[in-house]
C-alpha cells in the first residue's frame, strides 16, 4: 500500500439511495491489462443507442466473450468497430467521468489487444495503454447496480453479459465456496499486474468491490481479499476451497 502497489475500493449497495463506500488507493491509477475492456462494451452500447451499431445476435456473442472469457481477439475487434474516440469520448463524457483528471485518471482503453499495431494512444496523465483505478471502476460497477450506464434496458443487459463468469480465479475462486452467491465481473492479468471488480449479491445484499496490484503473487491475494470484503459486508467469512 505505502508503494501504491495495491489498491482497493468497496461500496454497500444494499441501499441503492444510501451506497456506502471505503477505499484505500483508490485514485493511484495503475497498469490493469483486461479490466479496462469494461470501456468497450459501455462505449459498444452507448453506440448501439445511438444507432451506429446493430445489437445483433453476434455482437451479442462477442460482448459476452469479452466479459465472461477475456477474448483478445474480440476486445480488438469491438475496438475497430466502435473506434478509440468513441470509447474515450463516452469515458471522458460529463455523464461518466470515468476517465476523470480531477480524480488521477480513471478507466482507459488506448490499444487493442491485439499486438503492437494495435496501439492508439495512453491516457493523458500517466501514458497507460490498459489503464484504471479502483474509484472509478468501483463507480462503473456502482452505475451497473442502479442501472444508469446508457439506459434501462442497456444496463441490465450488460449485466447479463457480465454474468456467470468463464474463468475462474481471483474474485470468482474466493467465493467458490459461498453456495447462492451472484457475481457480475471482469478482471485482468499482465505479468505481475493483478486486477479483479465485481458487482456481487448475496442473500439479499449488494456490494461492489475493486481491486488492483502489481505483484507477482497477485491473483492469490486477490482471491484472499475478497473473502474479508464478503464477511465485511454479509457477515461471517467466506470459505475457501
Amino acid at each position: 500500500m505505502a508503494n501504491h502497489r495495491f489498491a482497493v475500493s468497496l461500496v454497500d449497495v444494499t441501499d441503492p439511495l444510501h451506497p456506502r463506500y471505503a477505499g484505500v488507493n483508490d485514485t493511484v491509477m495503475m497498469y490493469a491489462a483486461s479490466l479496462p475492456k469494461i470501456a468497450i462494451l459501455l462505449a459498444g452500447f452507448e453506440r448501439i443507442k445511438e444507432g451506429k451499431m446493430s445489437y445483433t445476435p453476434e455482437i451479442r456473442e462477442m460482448f459476452t466473450r469479452i466479459a465472461r472469457y477475456s477474448s483478445n481477439e474480440d476486445s480488438s475487434r469491438a475496438v475497430r468497430l466502435i473506434g478509440f474516440d468513441s470509447i474515450a469520448t463516452t469515458l471522458t463524457s460529463k455523464r461518466y467521468r470515468l476517465y476523470d483528471t480531477s480524480s488521477n485518471g480513471g478507466l482507459w482503453v488506448g490499444k487493442a489487444y491485439g499486438g503492437p499495431s494495435d496501439y492508439w494512444k495512453g491516457d493523458p496523465l500517466h501514458h497507460l495503454s490498459h489503464g484504471a483505478n479502483t474509484l472509478q471502476t468501483a463507480r462503473f460497477f456502482t452505475l451497473l447496480s442502479q442501472d444508469k450506464l446508457v439506459d434501462l434496458e442497456s444496463s441490465r443487459e450488460l449485466k447479463e453479459v457480465l454474468s456467470r463468469p468463464g474463468i475462474n480465479h481471483k474474485f470468482v475462486k474466493g467465493l467458490n465456496g459461498v453456495p447462492g452467491v451472484t457475481i457480475y465481473r471482469k478482471s485482468g492479468t499482465w505479468k505481475n499486474w493483478h486486477s479483479d471488480a465485481a458487482l456481487i449479491e448475496f442473500e439479499g445484499k449488494r456490494y461492489v468491490a475493486a481491486a488492483l496490484t502489481e505483484d507477482p503473487n497477485g491473483s492469490q491475494m486477490l482471491e484472499h481479499l475478497i473473502r474479508g470484503l464478503h464477511g465485511l459486508i454479509c457477515g461471517g467469512t467466506a470459505a475457501s476451497n
